[in-house]
């Protein structure tokens, strides 16, 4: 489903917000008057509604006596990007999926930590081509064979962060052995695919995934999908929620501790690396079925 921006990019939502903590307690009028802006500029510069140069962040900070050079370059630097990270491979896609997922590869490209659990299929950041057809291919949700290759060069490009030259992500994955019994009308060569895949990721040292067993309570993935994403300084955590329509995502700090607990929850339940590894390669090997 396509649909055109309506409301402000992530990333300029999220500069307005930083300056928004930066500024703290001072009142907004008072703090506009520094930069002889009115209240209503200053409103629609933290909602994201209007652009900041980057110079104009700095001199605000200067103002506000914020002490802190790299976050204030950092978030400069952001401010002056091109609307929607034009530099980005997912521009070729904005008009073509949701806002919530443009959004979304946006802040996955940008994360340094990323931990993700999904209570039943394998993590999008880790499913073959052949996977992800089985899973969009065949919904009862009709979608067109050509919007699947699209949404499958989506799901292939998000990928990057993982094996990326510089600064590859830190990445933390539950993963529900369930997901291994999955049977699918291509046939038996997809499971396979998919499980080399998982094992072959084992061996990368950014890349730590943890298998949830069958004998796991039901409570564990009874919250749905989840992603929680973290990202150098100043940008705060955020945390994605996954639903059919892209899914939701939220900066409040009571929501992150909340949903950080719940995936540290999960994760002590799952098995550790070497016995998850182990599981995969049982799997792999048609040892369990």
């Amino acid at each position: 489903m396509t649909q055109k921006r309506a409301t402000p990019t992530v990333m300029r939502r999220r500069v307005g917000a930083q300056l928004r903590r930066w500024r703290g307690d001072m009142r907004s009028g008072d703090a506009a008057k520094l930069m002889g802006w009115d209240t209503t500029k200053l409103s629609r510069i933290e909602r994201g509604l209007y652009r900041i140069a980057g110079d104009d962040v700095r001199t605000f900070c200067g103002k506000l006596g914020i002490d802190d050079p790299d976050g204030i370059d950092e978030v400069a630097k952001v401010a002056e990007e091109p609307a929607g990270g034009g530099y980005g491979w997912w521009k070729a896609y904005e008009d073509r999926v949701s806002e919530s997922l443009i959004d979304f590869v946006q802040l996955e490209a940008r994360a340094s930590k990323i931990r993700t659990y999904h209570p039943v299929v394998i993590p999008g950041l880790f499913q073959t081509p052949g996977y992800v057809r089985e899973l969009l291919g065949r919904t009862p949700v009709s979608i067109k064979p050509d919007a699947v290759e699209m949404f499958v060069s989506v799901r292939l490009a998000r990928q990057e962060i993982l094996t990326r030259t510089e600064n590859p992500v830190e990445l933390q994955a539950l993963v529900p052995e369930s997901a291994f019994l999955a049977q699918f009308e291509a046939g038996p060569a997809i499971m396979r695919e998919q499980l080399r895949k998982l094992l072959d990721l084992t061996d990368l040292p950014n890349i730590t995934i943890q298998i949830l067993p069958l004998t796991a309570h039901c409570w564990h993935g009874s919250n749905g999908a989840m992603t929680v994403l973290s990202f150098r300084h100043p940008w705060v955590p955020v945390v994605s929620v996954d639903n059919p329509m892209g899914g939701t995502h939220s900066e409040e700090a009571d929501e992150i501790h909340f949903m950080e607990r719940v995936f540290k929850a999960s994760a002590d339940a799952a098995l550790p690396e070497k016995k998850s590894r182990d599981l995969i390669s049982k799997y792999l090997e048609g040892k369990l079925k």
